[in-house]
């Protein structure tokens, strides 16, 4: 049979590929199903056909999968917040390892690597400890919705379709985010509202309200809310700001930040304080840090906790060592680990991450550690002391070959390399593998109800 576009076809679903996506074949000819868990027979519609693949949607699920659980949320399947909730928790994790595993095999050639059980998250809901919802002019229908004419369709405020800038459907209510933080959405909403003031319209670009941003204190319980508006408006704002503030004694910041530009980024050009203080604190183990508005900072704090916990173990530090840590951010990572190192070195392009990096050390009253602030390349270069341990923490594109052959002069005992993408791990490590021996590998779920998955890699360098 010759798969074709617009085709219907019966198929059982066999596994789960990293993206979230079920694969079936047909001939040996691979169909990628969304939202399709192995062991779901179903009827789909092919919608996009390749060379090498082609890619479907369910018409009708006929048998479902014992791997299907009922959704708690209402907006499960038509919001990008978290795929996977229709899927066994314990078998998200069974997943996620084998979506580690595969691109070590497949990409890394690294067929003798251990690659642990996946560390599950403490929260399996309301673990984030930021949520960003968007504006706007256009509200995206549910299917039940579809048919009911006392729902205006010229508002929204909450998350996107997947896949779509546009599309954005009305939330009341994200179970990623603790319960209090829908009590603000939901008072923020009435707000705007009935403020008349036009919400932001993502093809006009026309309109004043773009995003709501909430962060929460893990630690403190504490709040802090984001309003990215295009433009300053304080007669427009600071009621918003005084209503929030007496409703909620919990909220500890209000800001506002101002993006006039036409990318749909919830960071300002510049931004005001409304209320309260510029940033809120939590913690990472004994360590505090201020957060604020724009700041970089992991968004599941009791994971990022376990994260660090793996990182700090397959480190093995003595007190003694020289630690260089790549793309160290606000130093999150350097300051976990200053009571058990030597010195550390962190290099960060972000001079806005730098200086909150080394204000958090002096808050902390951490002294032994230090800053470079420019490209990674660069910064390597004038590392003249040969680390014992290097951390590495890339963004999802992984290194840059010029900082893999860097690391490679540099040669220290051991690299800990931080992944939040198992293809660039994978590819990375395999840079590598000539020089250093991949011991083993962690994976740390800090996403449950998605398929993304971190992991700690621990290699050690291969005597000569």
């Amino acid at each position: 049979m010759t798969v074709k576009k617009g085709q219907i076809l019966e198929l059982k679903i066999d596994k789960l590929i990293f993206g979230g996506r079920g694969l079936a074949r047909v001939n040996g000819f691979a169909v990628f199903v969304e939202k399709a868990v192995p062991g779901d027979e179903v009827r789909v519609k092919v919608f996009k056909k390749k060379k090498t693949h082609a890619e479907a949607r369910i018409v009708d699920l006929i048998t479902p999968s014992p791997f299907r659980v009922k959704p708690l949320c209402p907006y499960s399947g038509f919001c990008g917040g978290c795929s996977w909730q229709f899927l066994d928790y314990e078998k998200q994790l069974l997943f996620k390892r084998e979506h580690v595993l595969e691109p070590l095999e497949h990409i890394g050639q690294l067929n003798d690597v251990r690659v642990h059980p996946v560390i599950p998250s403490d929260k399996r809901f309301e673990y984030r400890n930021k949520m960003e919802f968007s504006f706007s002019d256009r509200r995206w229908l549910l299917p039940e919705e579809l048919s009911r004419g006392d729902i205006s369709r010229d508002f929204a405020l909450g998350l996107h379709v997947p896949g779509t800038f546009e599309k954005v459907l009305d939330i009341n209510a994200c179970l990623l985010q603790a319960d209090l933080g829908n009590k603000i959405l939901g008072d923020v909403r009435r707000y705007v509202k009935e403020s008349g003031v036009a919400p932001y319209g993502l093809k006009s670009h026309e309109g004043f309200w773009r995003f709501l941003m909430l962060r929460h204190s893990a630690s403190y319980d504490t709040w802090m809310v984001n309003v990215i508006t295009s433009e300053w408006q304080q007669s427009r704002l600071q009621p918003l700001a005084d209503l929030l503030g007496e409703q909620y004694q919990d909220i500890t910041s209000i800001i506002n930040n101002v993006n006039t530009r036409r990318a749909s980024i919830a960071v300002g050009q510049w931004e005001r304080l409304l209320a309260g203080e510029p940033y809120i604190k939590d913690k990472i183990g004994r360590f505090e840090f201020e957060i604020s508005a724009n700041s970089f900072f992991q968004t599941n704090t009791a994971g990022a906790h376990r994260l660090y916990e793996v990182v700090k173990d397959y480190a093995q530090l003595t007190g003694q060592d020289t630690v260089v840590d790549l793309y160290s951010g606000t130093g999150t990572i350097p300051i976990f680990l200053s009571d058990v190192a030597g010195k550390i070195v962190g290099i960060e392009i972000s001079k806005g991450a730098v200086m909150d990096a080394q204000r958090n050390c002096k808050k902390n009253r951490v002294n032994n550690c230090q800053f470079i602030c420019g490209d990674i390349k660069a910064g390597l270069r004038q590392i003249k002391e040969r680390p014992g341990v290097m951390i590495v923490d890339p963004p999802r594109a992984g290194m840059h070959p010029d900082v893999v052959k860097a690391v490679r002069a540099l040669s220290p005992d051991r690299i800990v390399y931080v992944s939040c993408n198992p293809v660039t791990l994978a590819r990375d490590l395999a840079t590598l593998k000539d020089d250093y021996h991949v011991v083993e590998v962690r994976p740390v779920d800090m996403f449950p109800h998605t398929y993304h998955i971190e992991c700690v890699a621990r290699l050690e360098l291969i005597s000569q």
